[in-house]
C-alpha cells in the first residue's frame, strides 16, 4: 500500500500530518485492518503504528451511530494522551467525531458528565476504562467493534492485561482485536490466543531508515552514586535531547532534583507526580523546551520523543529487553546515536548477558571533562604460564594480508581442535597418573601381605 492508495478520510488525515509516505508497518497494517482482520504487530516505537491503527479507525467510524465503535488502551496515562492528542486531528478531517480520554487525572464525575452523550472512540488507560464500563456503567464499550491494545508487553508487565482481560471480555464476539507491542513475552500469548481470530503476525524488523546507529559506552561509577556519576558524564557531552532512565520513581526524582540544583533544564516523568505536573511535563516534551529528560521505564515507554542524540542509563534494568528499549530511543532515521550505561560491580552479570545477545560495549570513563578509554571490561587474561592459551592467543592476533572465504569459521575449528587435543592429553595424563597410583598401592598392599 502507498499514500496514494488511502481512502477519502485516511488520505486528508496524511495530508493534515505531513506524510509523504507510509512506514513499513502503516503499509503492512492498514490494508488488513481494513478488511476487519485481528492483527498483532510487532515493532518499536517511531515506526508508526500509532497511525497505522488510526487511519484505519477512522475509516470504519459511522459518525450518525451515537454509540461507542472503537477503543484504544495504554498502560500509562502519558501515552494514553500522546495517542489523544494525535486523534484530536481527525476531528479535522471529520467534524462530527467525537473522541474521549479515560484516565486517571481527569475528575470521575467530569468524565460520567460527559459520557451521558457516549463518544465515538475512547482512548485511556485499561483500570479507569474498566472502572466506568464495568463498575458505573456509564461507559458502553460493549458497542465497539475496534479494541486495540497499544504496548501489550508493558500492559502485562506492570499488571494491566487483567483489566484489559475483563473489558475485552464483555465486548461482542464479533470484535476486531489489534494488540501492538515491541515484543510477545509468553504471558502475553494466552490472552492473544482467547480473544484473536486467526491473527495476522507482522513483524517489523529495523529497516535502513529506522536502523539505529548506536554506540554503548560503559561507564563505571566506583565510589560515586549514579546520580553524582551523572553530573562528570554531563560534563563531557553536547547533546541536542538526552534522555536519563532512571530504574525507580525515588531515583528519578533525587537526579531530576540534582540537575536543577546544577542550573540543568530538566522534564522529569515517572508514576509519582501529580495529574497536574504529568500533563506539564508532557506539554514541555512537546515544545521541546529541555535538553534533559529523567524517566522511568514506564513512564517513557511509547511516547514518541524527537531529536534524541544521548541515553543515559543509571545502572541497568531487571529486564535486559527494556536497556535495548532505552537505547533504541536514539539513532533514529539512520541518525547515530550514542548511549551511555553507568554501571556498579553488581551490574556484571547484566553485562555479560547483553554482551552474548551482540551488544558491543566500549569501556570509558570520565576525569575534569575528558574522557578515557579504558580496557575491555571482560578482556581475557591469558595466563603467562599456560601454553595453549598463548598459542590460541597467537591465532587469534594473528593477521593475514588475504581473509580467505570462512576464515573465522576455519579459525574457531582450530582452535577447538587445539583445546580438544589439550584435554585428551590431560585426560591421558591423569590415567596415567592414577595407573602409578594403583600399581603403588599393589606393592604397598603385597608388601604388608608378605610382613604379616
Amino acid at each position: 500500500m502507498e499514500i496514494n492508495d488511502l481512502k477519502e478520510r485516511s488520505a486528508a488525515l496524511a495530508a493534515l500530518e505531513g506524510f509523504r509516505e507510509l512506514t513499513p508497518i502503516q503499509k503492512q497494517v492498514i490494508p488488513l485492518a481494513m478488511k476487519g482482520k485481528d492483527i498483532i504487530g510487532i515493532s518499536d516505537t517511531g515506526t508508526g503504528k500509532t497511525h497505522a491503527f488510526l487511519l484505519p479507525i477512522l475509516e470504519k467510524i459511522d459518525v450518525a451511530r451515537e454509540e461507542v465503535q472503537a477503543v484504544i488502551t495504554a498502560p500509562t496515562r502519558e501515552l494514553a494522551v500522546q495517542i489523544y492528542q494525535r486523534a484530536e486531528k481527525m476531528c479535522q478531517v471529520e467534524k462530527q467525531l467525537r473522541i474521549r480520554l479515560i484516565s486517571g487525572g481527569i475528575e470521575k464525575s467530569r468524565m460520567n458528565e460527559q459520557l451521558k452523550r457516549q463518544p465515538h472512540i475512547v482512548i485511556g488507560t485499561p483500570g479507569r476504562i474498566r472502572d466506568l464500563f464495568l463498575n458505573d456503567q456509564t461507559l458502553r464499550c460493549d458497542t465497539a467493534k475496534i479494541f486495540v491494545v497499544d504496548e501489550a508487553d508493558m500492559t502485562l508487565e506492570f499488571g494491566f492485561l487483567e483489566d484489559v482481560d475483563q473489558i475485552a471480555g464483555r465486548m461482542g464476539n464479533d470484535l476486531q482485536i489489534m494488540s501492538f507491542s515491541a515484543t510477545i513475552p509468553n504471558g502475553l500469548k494466552p490472552f492473544l490466543k482467547k480473544y484473536m481470530k486467526n491473527p495476522e503476525t507482522i513483524t517489523i524488523e529495523s529497516s535502513e531508515d529506522f536502523h539505529p546507529q548506536i554506540r554503548h559506552i560503559l561507564v563505571p561509577c566506583r565510589h560515586k552514586s549514579y546520580p553524582e556519576k551523572l553530573l562528570d558524564v554531563l560534563k563531557g557531552i553536547q547533546p541536542y535531547v538526552c534522555l536519563i532512565f532512571a530504574n525507580t520513581r525515588a531515583m528519578a526524582s533525587e537526579t531530576a532534583d540534582l540537575l536543577r540544583g546544577e542550573g540543568y533544564g530538566v522534564v522529569e516523568l515517572h508514576g509519582d507526580l501529580t495529574s497536574r505536573e504529568r500533563m506539564r511535563a508532557l506539554k514541555e516534551l512537546q515544545q521541546q523546551s529541555k535538553t534533559y529528560i529523567v524517566a522511568t521505564d514506564i513512564a517513557a515507554r511509547g511516547i514518541d520523543i524527537e531529536g534524541i542524540t544521548h541515553v543515559i542509563s543509571l545502572g541497568f534494568p531487571r529486564e535486559l529487553d527494556f536497556y535495548i528499549h532505552r537505547s533504541g530511543r536514539t539513532g533514529r532515521a539512520g541518525r547515530d546515536g550514542i548511549c551511555y550505561a553507568l554501571y556498579r560491580s553488581e551490574d556484571d552479570g547484566l553485562i555479560r548477558s547483553l554482551e552474548k545477545n551482540g551488544i558491543h560495549f566500549e569501556h570509558q570513563n570520565i576525569r575534569n571533562g575528558e574522557w578515557i578509554v579504558l580496557k575491555d571490561l571482560h578482556e581475557k587474561r591469558i595466563k603467562k604460564d599456560d601454553p595453549l592459551e598463548q598459542e590460541i592467543s597467537k591465532i587469534v592476533k594473528k593477521k593475514k594480508t588475504k581473509v580467505k572465504p570462512n576464515y573465522k569459521k576455519k579459525q574457531k575449528q582450530q582452535i577447538d581442535q587445539m583445546r580438544r587435543k589439550a584435554r585428551r592429553e590431560m585426560i591421558r595424563e591423569d590415567i596415567r597418573r592414577q595407573q602409578k597410583e594403583r600399581a603403588k598401592a599393589k606393592i604397598r598392599a603385597k608388601r604388608e601381605e608378605e610382613a604379616q
